[in-house]
């Protein structure tokens, strides 16, 4: 069976906060026959199944028994349906079993959610307890064992399912044997405060899953609901997630695009900031792309419809963000592997330190198997399996959220290990849109220049064109009408203005018809060596001047270069261009040039850099660079939000700012000093309160803080990456 053939399945599961759900749902998932492979992503919500069959109900009832809730499903056959994969309602019903993770909780406050119904109960019924205790000591034990059976009885009942589908070593099994075994040796009403104060943790865990679940699902809030549509030159309202491809609709100022389109009429500012982090708006006419979920700022828009709902900008960002959540990065995967013989080398250690001393050296068995039972606590690995995905899910959503997309946890380790950063010219360090930087008025004044160019090249869509009427508009130039207008292929354009016969176009095509001067020859040449294109103006043999244009840098592109030079990482140009127009770019940019490179030759000069040890990354178009991309560490595809930018490479910058591969660096090594930071605190806060349990000094109520505890640290810490405060220190 190739990938291509197998079905696959994408579940919303809630209930779903930390990592030993993920464990136990992979294995439990795992055990069915045809699953072939299994993602289940924490922070996303979500569980992915690839299998030879079409299996979903049992897919689905074996997630229903572990105690999750399945709310949605996307199924699809091989890879290139996925895109076209529609979410669907299910009515897969709750588990018989009650406990805390069967909840149909996420869009509840936190306080009437079941977790926390049943942690209140079990808090309740210990206080009563405790006054039961103090007023009948007789029956004290009787009432705090009470007391503990409110939340041990769906601890314990998860902990069976979870070792009946594959998981023996749960927390919620280490947690039963540690209760009752306190049972066992009289110390019931520390037992019941340990319970209690497990709930208590997991309640917290599922409140700091649920926030970084919705920072990247309230992207999908950003679409409005309804729309305008045109329908025989009459608006009505319908839903946003019915309009079809070709619509057109109209979007009045201050609303919110409701799809993907292009203008087709109206001019406006589009405040982006929500789908690419750009902060100023950007001003669109008739043609130029926009994106759902972004702001129309001051003019009524007539825009056609170009993406469907479930294929738009947002949903593409929310699917690929996702998706990346359900990826391991190499730390994650080997502290995966790690706690799989972690978790059972605890169990070992706890039942040697509970029969050792009492067996061998005559010690009191009451106080081992009390050490004992705490060790089993604060070896629980919760804090330590989290600790990487929590912080990697984070980033990924604090990085799409200011329009830095990157596909997975391992992307993400990468780019902080960059050495060598190679860019495109044409589109990446260029706005890939060239300008008139230069009017030249040799015997006419430059306006009279300007004026019959843009009068000449009126009506055409070529670049050049564009940015000559561009200039005239900008600077309130009338532009007369042409006539008899047409091109003279390799050579430029001709047309008669006001009775005139005008020309337009390269250098020697003028000089074949009337002869430079030397004066000429030599500003039109220092314009070249400057990277810039010259057009010649002929009215009638009249030399009256000529137009120079160049595709100039984005306006952050040098201090982007710097970022990165400043953060010891090398730049480069590498770009198909002619020498002369790159070089000059280049030295305007401060970046080391490669030009007339065929895109074979870009691939084999990034390829020449890895062998010689350095970790690449390759920022371009994604087009005509996607050899270079392929073959780089990272491969980085600039701007725009297209299909091309969202699914061909590692990663792409939405916004087109030079500087957010800077930042995408900033972010991987904050994430990666993140994790280390998590690890740290983990095995810290165990290894102390290990030495302090076996000294005496602590027990188990102190044990499963250091569990609890070091897993809310650890997530609180990994939600720093989603603060803008921390965000914009990239």
């Amino acid at each position: 069976m190739t990938q291509s053939d197998a079905f696959t399945i994408r579940m919303r599961v809630e209930g779903m906060d930390c990592a030993s759900c993920a464990v136990k749902i992979e294995n439990a998932l795992r055990r069915i026959p045809g699953v072939a492979e299994v993602k289940v992503s924490v922070s996303g919500g979500t569980v992915t199944v690839r299998n030879d069959r079409l299996n979903a109900e049992a897919i689905k009832t074996q997630i229903v028994r572990l105690g999750y809730t399945v709310t949605g499903s996307r199924e699809f056959k091989g890879e290139a349906d996925q895109r076209d994969a529609v979410e669907v309602s299910t009515s897969t019903g709750k588990s018989a079993h009650s406990h805390t993770h069967e909840s149909d909780d996420d869009d509840k406050p936190w306080w009437r959610t079941r977790k926390s119904a049943l942690t209140i109960a079990s808090g309740a019924a210990l206080a009563v307890a405790f006054v039961v205790g103090k007023a009948s000591p007789a029956i004290e034990q009787w009432a705090f064992l009470l007391a503990m059976m409110v939340g041990l009885i769906p601890i314990a009942k998860r902990a069976v399912v979870a070792a009946i589908a594959g998981t023996p070593f749960s927390i919620e099994m280490l947690m039963t044997i540690a209760a009752v075994g306190a049972i066992v040796i009289g110390a019931t009403e520390e037992a019941a405060a340990v319970v209690f104060l497990f709930l208590i943790g997991e309640l917290l865990e599922g409140v700091a899953a649920s926030r970084a679940r919705a920072s990247i699902r309230n992207l999908g809030d950003l679409v409005p609901k309804t729309a305008l549509v045109e329908d025989n030159g009459r608006l009505r309202e319908v839903q946003a997630e019915s309009l079809e491809v070709g619509a057109t609709i109209h979007v009045r100022p201050g609303d919110r695009i409701p799809a993907d389109g292009a203008i087709l009429s109206g001019d406006s500012s589009i405040d982006e900031a929500p789908v690419t982090g750009e902060s100023t708006p950007v001003r669109k006419g008739p043609d130029e792309v926009v994106f759902a979920g972004t702001v129309n700022g001051d003019g009524l828009l007539r825009i056609r419809v170009t993406a469907a709902a479930t294929d738009n900008t947002i949903a593409r960002i929310v699917r690929l963000v996702e998706e990346a959540q359900e990826s391991k990065a190499p730390t994650e995967r080997f502290i995966d592997r790690f706690s799989r013989y972690y978790t059972p080398g605890v169990v070992v250690v706890a039942a040697l330190v509970a029969i050792i001393p009492p067996w061998w050296f005559g010690a009191d068995w009451g106080g081992w198997i009390y050490k004992g039972l705490a060790i089993l606590l604060i070896g629980c690995p919760c804090a330590l399996v989290i600790s990487t995905p929590a912080a990697i899910a984070a980033s990924l959503a604090a990085g799409a959220r200011s329009g830095l997309l990157m596909k997975g946890g391992a992307v993400l380790e990468r780019i902080g290990r960059i050495t060598v950063a190679c860019f495109d010219k044409t589109g990446t360090l260029t706005a890939g849109k060239p300008q008139v930087t230069d009017v030249i008025g040799f015997v006419r004044p430059e306006t009279d220049v300007l004026q019959v160019a843009a009068a000449l090249e009126s009506g055409s869509s070529h670049p050049l064109a564009i940015a000559i009427l561009a200039l005239a508009s900008e600077k309130g130039i009338h532009v007369s009408s042409a006539e008899d207008s047409k091109a003279i292929g390799g050579k430029g354009v001709q047309a008669n203005v006001e009775g005139k016969k005008v020309f337009l176009g390269s250098p020697a095509a003028v000089g074949e018809i009337s002869g430079l001067t030397a004066d000429q020859i030599a500003q039109i040449e220092a314009l070249n060596d400057e990277g810039k294109t010259v057009s010649v103006l002929l009215i009638g043999d009249e030399i009256a001047g000529a137009i120079a244009m160049r595709d100039e840098p984005r306006s952050d592109a040098k201090d982007g270069l710097k970022q990165l030079t400043a953060a010891g990482i090398r730049t480069l140009m590498l770009t198909g261009d002619n020498r002369r127009t790159a070089t000059a770019i280049g030295n305007r940019l401060g970046i080391e040039v490669k030009a007339e490179l065929l895109p074979h030759d870009k691939q084999r000069l990034v390829t020449d850099l890895q062998r010689s040890g350095q970790s690449v990354a390759k920022v371009g178009d994604g087009i005509n660079d996607a050899p270079a991309l392929a073959a780089a560490d990272v491969g980085i595809a600039m701007g725009g939000g297209t299909d091309v930018a969202l699914e061909t490479a590692d990663a792409a910058i939405l916004n087109g700012r030079v500087g957010d591969v800077a930042a995408m660096v900033a972010l991987s090594k904050r994430t990666m000093t993140n994790i280390h930071q998590n690890i740290a605190v983990a095995l810290g806060l165990k290894a102390a309160f290990l030495v302090t349990t076996i000294a005496g000094v602590t027990g188990l109520w102190p044990a499963i803080l250091a569990d609890t505890g070091a897993t809310v640290l650890v997530t609180l810490n990994a939600l720093r990456l989603l603060s803008p405060k921390d965000r914009s220190r990239s």
